[in-house]
């Protein structure tokens, strides 16, 4: 064997001892098992720790239908299945975090979260006595839930004038356990998005993700104006390559409080965590509206012009040189008649 073909041997061997080493670190990271950052699917039931004459707590959240049913808690908008969330991100009490740490695919748990990680602890001086008049009427009553000068509370007494609101949360002094199921590691990033965008909205949308190109202004030259500091910037057209993900917007997502008041961040949040350069939002009207069907059929009389164009056109018109004859008209409107 020629020293060449000995020295390229060694070379091959050392990548493949390399390849074994990264083998065996990535198994020793596995076995670890979950990790901060890993996108878990989670089957859980949360419930208020019971007291002494109770068998079980409250269920306040949960993901399986069954409990949800037996708990008179079944609502059909509520999407109960499991949750995609991102480990060491907050989306769950930080001890259920913590507990989550190092376990795997298949571990369950049932971890007491103290009333003080989980809605505070109750405060009495959260009760306060308020005029009646700041509530309205039809909420004059014990348990209906009322907002006073900002602050959301819940209405325990009515007498006279006056009104003894509770502004403590529902759950404020109530320990949780929180009972959950490790059901999935999620490594696609179409699923990572759409749990993600479920987590935030209690709906999940249809979604996928495209590699694509696209054209974009591209600056190819800055230029500061040394006096006023003043930056103009020369751009062009240029191909840039994305990876985009596509959202469609359901009539739900877009009524949808959380995302018409924080879309943005949201979006900001998905495109940090997979790696992506843009989100697009597709809102698809299928002409089945009633008013936006008709009016389908008037804007396409109009050449496509939309409100604004026709507003921007009449506005470029001066009256003063418009020459209208009325009997011209009429003459030309009977004409079409016949």
């Amino acid at each position: 064997m020629s020293e060449e073909e000995q020295a390229e041997a060694a070379d091959t061997a050392d990548a493949g001892d390399e390849a074994s080493e990264d083998a065996a670190a990535d198994t020793e990271e596995s076995d670890d098992g979950i990790q901060n950052g890993d996108f878990l699917r989670l089957d859980y039931t949360v419930r208020t720790v019971p007291g002494d004459d109770e068998e079980e707590g409250r269920v306040v959240d949960t993901t399986r239908k069954e409990v949800a049913e037996e708990a008179g808690i079944d609502d059909d908008e509520y999407d109960f299945s499991p949750r995609i969330i991102v480990v060491g991100e907050g989306h769950v009490f930080g001890s259920v975090d913590e507990d989550l740490v190092g376990k795997h695919v298949g571990d369950t748990n049932v971890v007491t979260v103290p009333a003080e990680e989980a809605f505070g602890e109750f405060d009495p001086d959260d009760v306060r006595t308020v005029s009646a008049e700041k509530i309205p009427e039809d909420d004059r009553y014990p348990g209906a839930q009322v907002t006073i000068d900002g602050d959301q509370g819940y209405v325990e007494t009515v007498i006279g004038g006056r009104s003894r609101v509770d502004f403590n949360h529902p759950l404020a002094g109530e320990d949780l356990e929180y009972d959950y199921e490790v059901l999935e590691l999620v490594d696609d990033d179409e699923e990572k998005a759409a749990g993600l965008i479920g987590m935030y909205l209690q709906e999940t949308p249809e979604v996928r993700i495209e590699e694509e190109t696209v054209e974009e202004e591209v600056d190819v030259e800055v230029h500061e104006d040394e006096e006023t500091g003043e930056v103009e910037r020369e751009t062009e057209l240029q191909e840039v390559d994305k990876r985009s993900l596509y959202i469609e917007a359901t009539p739900m997502m877009q009524m949808n409080q959380q995302w018409m008041f924080s879309k943005q961040q949201i979006a900001q949040d998905i495109m940090q965590r997979l790696d992506l350069d843009r989100v697009v939002v597709e809102e698809v009207i299928d002409g089945s509206g009633g008013m936006m069907g008709g009016m389908g059929g008037m804007m396409g009389g109009m050449g496509g012009m939309g409100s604004g164009d026709v507003e921007d056109a009449l506005d470029d018109v001066d009256m003063d040189d418009v020459d209208v004859d009325a009997d011209e008209l009429v003459e030309e409107l009977e004409d079409a008649e016949e």
